[in-house]
């Protein structure tokens, strides 16, 4: 297939919607001759935070010299992005080469009832990444999970070590209306005698988490813990954080912005030091500078000045808290706003976080079937006591905002990533 054929191919998929379960991932990969068992992997999960830890963790493992396989998603504009080694986004040319054979083999074991149906769009790609980073000889692999954990198509795996990096509300209708709920979905990553790295500090979902773990004989690593020394401190332009583990201390300046990404820096440190134990020796002053120099667009990305305009993929309610403090600390005034979101979020929960720190307001849309119209964003929102524009373009919408946004102001686009992916598509001069 060529690359257009790839899309279409990939888009047709996409269209069987979302299913839960690992029976046609591990066919598909039994008949690849397991390539996810051919390198270590880490696994990460979470509501908020586990693609920054895995951008975080794949760049301190490249800074030590390894060969580093990254799996993320979505991705914002071409679905290459998802699919890392090193630096380098898999190459069209490899990316068209390796779906076509998947595919081929796809269809084989449709033919032969070894599968029901093709697999969806997420588990073509998961199986996808698995043998490039096979062909490719990756060291090792972090994998981002796509929803959940326990039924997600990335928990094949038996990783070196089990990462959780929060948990929130999101994604309720597959997941759970309950914290406790959602935090036994993503406690399903944990595996017996596999450690474990947990973000999550107390309370309910904490203790999902650590019975699990107890159950299973995984050795736990609570990284905010009353021991552990993380402290984060204001200085000109964002903050400066230190965290004490082991009786080392870190301190450390993460290149991605807001105080939020300190902590999902020391859930990273924290899980160095587990495989500085169980796998390869990993060094101090390199772990603190993978971590300077991560890079990981649409996390409150500035991608322009004068206006300042600021890219965050912030989509529920724990993302648009971190979002509001860092506005709030940070960003100049006047603000506008640039908001598009997915239907089923809690919309009004996250406008009324956001939209009073705006001047101006732009409601807008996006090319996705479970995107919100701005009619329904507004409707969500109505009560919240900020008037806002309609603009279903998301390219007008943000030609509007800096036109009516003065040099010392600034632009903030949020709501999705999906909204982000169309922002960086619709204006490349962008970095």
């Amino acid at each position: 297939m060529n690359y257009g054929q790839c899309l279409d191919y990939l888009q047709q998929i996409l269209a069987s919607g979302v299913k839960f379960g690992l029976e046609n991932v591990r066919t598909v990969l039994e008949a690849l001759g397991q390539p996810h068992e051919k390198y270590p992997s880490i696994l990460v999960a979470g509501t908020n935070g586990k693609g920054s830890v895995c951008a975080m963790l794949a760049s301190v493992l490249f800074n030590h010299g390894f060969r580093v396989g990254l799996y993320t998603s979505p991705h914002l504009i071409r679905v290459e992005e998802r699919i890392k080694v090193g630096d380098d986004p898999i190459p069209t040319q490899a990316f068209c080469r390796q779906l076509t054979f998947l595919r081929d083999v796809v269809d084989g074991l449709v033919a032969e009832r070894k599968l029901e149906s093709t697999p969806t769009y997420f588990e073509m790609l998961t199986c996808l990444a698995f043998l490039y980073f096979k062909r490719r000889n990756v060291d090792i692999a972090v994998l981002e999970v796509g929803m959940g954990g326990r039924l997600d198509a990335t928990n094949v795996v038996t990783p070196l070590v089990s990462v959780i990096s929060s948990v929130s509300r999101d994604h309720e209708e597959f997941l759970g209306r309950t914290l406790g709920q959602i935090a036994f979905e993503k406690a399903g990553i944990i595996k017996p005698a596999v450690p474990v790295v947990c973000g999550v500090s107390r309370g309910r979902t904490y203790e999902v988490i650590r019975k699990k773990a107890r159950e299973l004989n995984a050795p736990l690593l609570r990284v905010f813990d009353e021991a552990a020394g993380f402290q984060a401190r204001r200085v000109s332009k964002g903050y400066r954080f230190s965290y004490r583990l082991g009786g080392q201390n870190f301190v450390y300046t993460p290149s991605l912005a807001g105080g939020h990404q300190g902590r999902n820096a020391a859930v990273v440190i924290a899980v160095a030091s587990v495989l500085n134990r169980t796998w390869k020796r990993l060094e101090k002053n390199k772990i603190i500078q993978g971590i300077r120099r991560t890079r990981w667009p649409g996390r409150l990305e500035t991608v322009s000045h004068q206006p300042l305009v600021i890219l965050d993929g912030a989509h529920n309610e724990e993302g648009a808290r971190a979002l509001r403090e860092y506005v709030r600390d940070f960003l100049p005034r006047p603000l506008t706003l640039v908001f598009g979101i997915m239907r089923d979020k809690r919309i009004k929960k996250v406008a009324r976080l956001l939209f009073p720190l705006a001047k101006v307001i732009f409601l807008t849309s996006f090319p996705y079937k479970r995107a919100a119209s701005p009619e329904e964003i507004r409707a969500e929102a109505r009560g919240i006591g900020k008037e806002a524009t309609l603009e279903p373009d998301a390219r007008k919408a943000i030609r509007r905002a800096l036109e009516l946004t003065p040099p010392s102001g600034a632009v903030l686009v949020t709501g999705s990533l999906f909204l982000v992916g169309e922002a960086k598509r619709h204006f490349p001069e962008w970095p």
